[in-house]
């Protein structure tokens, strides 16, 4: 019952907020580089900090530094969506949210320096990542059910690492997003302010979950992200392209924008991909070492990536 009033009040928040982005032109307007064709709302993920707001109004004692974190990316988000702003502000915002984070799980003590730098510039990729794969209808709601849905099963069936409540709700917010934007024609999307508070949150699960188990496999949770925001960055400073700048070499965009494959099977695709990952994970974790374990998930990932070449060679030429 509790769970059930918690997703009726996201849905009639995103009812409200879709309201006033009518009233303020929060939109998307499609350009030669979107996946996308029609005007659609923006900033739908805006639900992931409700979310977090109403599990914070009950948990204010435990979780008030992840509220704070997660608030500052939001806004600053929300802002970019509404008005482009520069660089360093975003990058200061995440900075500013992912040491409240840190400070939050003792990282700043358990880990030694060279750690905690390597960790800042984990946690600023898949903030980046995230942001990067927001493309096409279903991607981030999808894949965000995936890998919290695996965070939740091993919270529940593994090892216990934190709350319960703490995983579902945002899973609530994605499936309530999902209902808005799962279409062939979305309602919205989630725009910066979704993806980025989603994948903060998600880094705070992870990071919580590898401290306790003093594991790095389960940053396989995030592997089919990974592989592909890595690869494609590295395709585009071989071609000597601004890898701040909007473009279409992911192997999601070639597949969806290329061969006009619709976007909520791709969706799917990935999700699916990232489900089969994770149960690999859950399964083999204590059978193989970490390094074999990553061998195992990260080599096919990168041959699979490498048939966008392949696509690619058909389209341009």
């Amino acid at each position: 019952m509790h769970y059930t009033l918690i997703t009726f009040i996201l849905f009639l928040a995103a009812l409200v907020y879709f309201k006033i982005a009518d009233v303020y032109n929060i939109i998307d307007k499609p350009n030669h580089r979107s996946a996308h064709t029609e005007i659609t709302i923006r900033g739908g993920g805006v639900l992931f900090w409700f979310a977090a707001l109403f599990y914070f109004a009950q948990h204010s004692d435990a979780y008030y530094l992840f509220f704070t974190g997660i608030t500052i990316v939001s806004m600053v988000s929300f802002w970019d969506d509404i008005q482009s702003l520069p660089n360093k502000i975003r990058i200061l915002a995440h900075f500013s949210a992912i040491s409240l984070l840190f400070y939050n799980l003792n990282v700043f003590e358990i880990l030694p320096w060279w750690g905690i730098l390597l960790t800042y510039i984990a946690a600023i990729g898949i903030i980046n990542a995230y942001n990067f794969m927001d493309g096409i209808n279903g991607m981030t709601g999808l894949y965000t059910i995936v890998v919290l849905g695996s965070l939740w099963y091993v919270n529940h069936y593994v090892f216990e690492f934190i709350d319960g409540t703490f995983i579902i709700y945002p899973i609530l917010a994605s499936i309530v997003f999902l209902f808005f934007n799962y279409r062939k024609r979305a309602k919205c999307f989630a725009g910066d302010v979704g993806s980025i508070s989603i994948a903060f949150w998600i880094i705070y699960l992870i990071l919580k979950l590898i401290l306790n188990t003093e594991s790095l496999v389960w940053l396989l949770f995030l592997g089919v992200y990974g592989v592909e925001t890595v690869a494609t960055i590295l395709h585009r400073i071989y071609l000597k392209e601004n890898i701040f700048e909007a473009h279409r070499w992911h192997l999601y965009q070639v597949l969806s924008n290329g061969y006009k494959m619709q976007h909520r099977l791709v969706s799917f695709l990935y999700a699916f991909l990232q489900m089969v990952i994770s149960t690999i994970v859950i399964t083999m974790h204590t059978i193989l070492n970490d390094f074999i374990l990553f061998a195992i998930v990260l080599v096919p990932l990168l041959l699979l990536y490498c048939v966008k070449f392949y696509l690619l060679k058909k389209i341009l030429y």
